[in-house]
């Protein structure tokens, strides 16, 4: 949701042969959970996290926490790439050695609660982890024919960053429009009005949604119907483009990865990005640690500001994706209880302020409060969360992004392709895929 992430394999073919392979395997009404071995009392819990994104302080308390609540028994965080991580997921959840406790962006979480490869969460547990305290949509798009397998473990609103040093004295902008207008002013030969790579798709919702557009929707007889294509869609496109081709230098097949480089080269006026981001520019050029990724916190991350995307209504901010991930226990954990109880630490109060005060947007909105408030850039990604969207809550949605289907598209808009062919294909190409 990172948010919303990347997958490069056909997730609902890929999951449906695991788990037909998995009921082929395993057998029914033992307590092994179909690992084929028995719960322990004790014993080592694996928690798979995906990316950097979790703060240290988050990782440091979770495994702390837990080991000292269950003597004898320890807790191993793995590192997980978001490059491929459906088909690794698909895989490790079917087999006798799965992870116990695993993170998921929050368009892949259908995919696999429609799947079976979470343990339910009964709805007196769902009271005690939050309730109607959790993210709403997060919630949405971990549950399953009316059960919960999947909570919110965050979310990362986007906000548009800047550092005076480029932007000058160009006004921060108050309406959609103007943000278009500031950008194609800015760009010059050598600098990007916003740093806009072609295959990123996320930042283009915002100009369909406040253009009256939509992703797609059901219809009374719950078929799927895409609305790139429509005319408030087609409105928001032709803005996109307006921006890919006249505002940006960014490659017309880039993605949406490594944003601080450009940044931090002063090449870039404007760039939409999760807010986390900031953490990485503001990293200084030659890190302590070797393994942190370089920013630029003595050049032009020493002044970096943010302003949420501007809606189309001056004062309003637009309608923005909301990237971010889903937790869940594993079906197939050899230690459920042990599981469940990592699982309890993540939605914590405590683990989830750690998340908050770093920048991160909680699970629970009574947490909101805890991002900090002297940080404007934290502050300008809560403003965007107030109207933020997610993808359709469809178990199909994965394959839509597995397929490169937006990805191609958008590509092909950079790149000046007619607007209207590219909604009508890629349209069609959604409904066949949400369909199916």
């Amino acid at each position: 949701m990172k948010r919303n992430r990347l997958v490069v394999a056909s997730v609902a073919s890929t999951i449906t042969l695991a788990l037909a392979l998995t009921a082929c395997s395993s057998g029914g009404g033992s307590d092994d959970n179909g690992s084929g071995e028995t719960e322990a009392t004790t014993g080592d819990i694996r928690v798979w996290l995906n990316g950097s994104d979790t703060p240290d302080a988050a990782r440091d308390y979770l495994k702390t926490t837990f080991e000292e609540e269950n003597p004898g028994s320890t807790l191993t965080i793995e590192e997980q790439s978001w490059t491929g991580l459906v088909d690794k997921l698909t895989t490790s959840l079917s087999g006798s050695d799965s992870p116990d406790v695993v993170e998921v962006g929050n368009t892949q979480s259908p995919a696999f609660t429609s799947a079976g490869f979470f343990r339910e969460i009964t709805a007196e547990e769902f009271e005690s982890l939050g309730g109607d305290d959790l993210l709403p949509g997060f919630v949405e798009a971990g549950d399953w024919d009316e059960k919960h397998y999947a909570l919110p473990y965050y979310a990362g609103s986007r906000a548009v960053f800047y550092t005076p040093q480029v932007t000058g004295a160009t006004a921060v902008p108050t309406t959609l429009d103007e943000y278009v207008a500031n950008a194609k002013a800015m760009y010059t030969d050598t600098v990007s009005g916003v740093y806009w790579p072609g295959q990123d798709w996320y930042n283009a919702l915002p100009f369909v949604w406040e253009n009256g557009g939509f992703i797609a929707e059901q219809n009374d007889a719950g078929e799927w119907e895409a609305g790139f294509s429509s005319e408030g869609g087609l409105a928001g496109l032709a803005q996109v483009q307006d921006l890919m081709t006249n505002a940006s230098h960014a490659p017309k097949d880039g993605q949406e990865t490594d944003l601080q480089v450009p940044f931090c080269e002063g090449t870039v006026a404007y760039v939409s990005a999760p807010t986390w981001i900031a953490g990485t520019i503001k990293t200084s050029q030659t890190p302590e640690d070797p393994a942190q990724t370089p920013g630029c916190l003595e050049t032009y991350g020493s002044d970096l500001a943010a302003f949420p995307l501007p809606g189309k209504t001056a004062g309003e901010p637009a309608a923005v994706f909301a990237g971010g991930s889903n937790i869940a226990v594993a079906q197939k954990s050899n230690n459920p209880e042990l599981a469940y109880k990592a699982f309890e630490i993540m939605m914590s109060d405590e683990y989830q302020t750690i998340l908050a005060q770093a920048n991160m947007i909680p699970a629970k909105k009574s947490l909101a409060s805890e991002v900090p408030q002297e940080d404007p850039i934290a502050q300008a990604g809560v403003a965007a969360a107030q109207n933020a969207r997610l993808t359709p809550a469809s178990p199909k949605w994965a394959d839509v992004e597995a397929q490169n289907v937006l990805q191609s598209a958008f590509t092909k808009i950079a790149n000046g392709d007619d607007v209207e062919t590219v909604a009508k294909e890629l349209d069609a190409k959604i409904e066949e895929i949400l369909n199916s």
